[in-house]
């Protein structure tokens, strides 16, 4: 296949054109030059994309900004680069016949909808986003226009709501990959998956490690999250202990990923397991 990966400079493009390149034809596309993104430009500029998207197969467009960029850039311009960049690559890639377009969203879109008093938010597709900033509102309308363009007979899409993965400090990132992380070495297999999803014309999946919690545990999740990562994650509670860091004494939400897991076979390969490798213990107790 020819992709057109967007972003292709970024932590999350350079991770998608490693991946791929190897099976497939990449062409990546950033406004700033990297041995990954062959293409400099906006993903905005309508010219450079008609040069660049015939031939393309699919569209994985990770180009965007993100939450860092809030308060230091004005409303206007979130709109412009999530939204409008995305409906301008959208339109030039169904009039060049791309078969599928494939969107790197965020779980933080699901704002206020993540806090639940008293227990654990439990995180899947099926709970409704209430963005809180700029940056949730903008992925999600890039999210709705997409699927609004798929249901009216252009490319199928797929859009996979990533959890957190940039880095961290080593305890904090090993926690995370519990209940809310992801490794971009993980993200960048998912959108490969998502390549050849055989669903219906828009999909939406949370990608994000594995995680041992289930539904039950919620309640406890808020109120000893120590007990429960003891019971269902003994290991990391051990190593934690080895390395005198603590615990946490409550977590407040948890991804799953059932969906993406259960329609691709997709499995994370990188938990928590891979961040502790970065941390050898000391030997010392908690």
């Amino acid at each position: 296949m020819r992709l057109l990966v967007t972003g292709a400079s970024g932590r999350v493009g350079r991770a998608l054109c490693e991946r791929l390149s190897g099976e497939h034809e990449v062409i990546g596309l950033d406004r700033v030059a990297s041995p990954t993104a062959g293409l400099v430009g906006d993903v905005g500029d309508r010219a450079l994309l008609r040069r660049s998207l015939p031939g393309v197969d699919a569209v994985l467009h990770s180009a965007a900004l993100h939450a860092p960029h809030v308060g230091t850039l004005p409303d206007a311009e979130f709109e412009r680069v999530n939204v409008a960049a995305t409906r301008t690559l959208l339109d030039e890639a169904a009039a060049c016949g791309v078969a599928r377009f494939v969107y790197t969203s965020t779980t933080a879109l699901y704002g206020s909808a993540g806090r639940s008093p008293g227990q654990a938010a439990w995180i899947d597709e099926t709970l409704e986003p209430e963005p809180l900033t700029v940056y949730h509102r903008s992925k999600l309308a890039a999210e709705r226009l997409l699927a609004q363009a798929a249901a009216q007979g252009g490319p199928p899409v797929r859009l996979l709501r990533m959890g957190r993965c940039f880095p961290e400090p080593l305890p904090l990132m090993a926690l995370y990959r519990l209940h809310r992380g992801i490794d971009v070495r993980d993200v960048a297999d998912a959108h490969a998956h998502a390549l050849f999803d055989a669903g219906g014309r828009c999909e939406t999946y949370v990608v994000s490690a594995a995680t041992p919690f289930e539904r039950a545990d919620a309640t406890r999740l808020a109120h000893d999250a120590a007990a429960v990562i003891r019971q269902r994650a003994p290991a990391l509670a051990a190593a934690f202990a080895q390395r005198g860091w603590l615990l946490p004494t409550r977590i407040d939400r948890v991804h799953d990923t059932r969906r993406a897991r259960q329609a691709w076979g997709w499995r994370p390969r990188f938990g928590f397991d891979a961040v502790l490798q970065a941390a050898p213990a000391t030997g010392g107790a908690a």
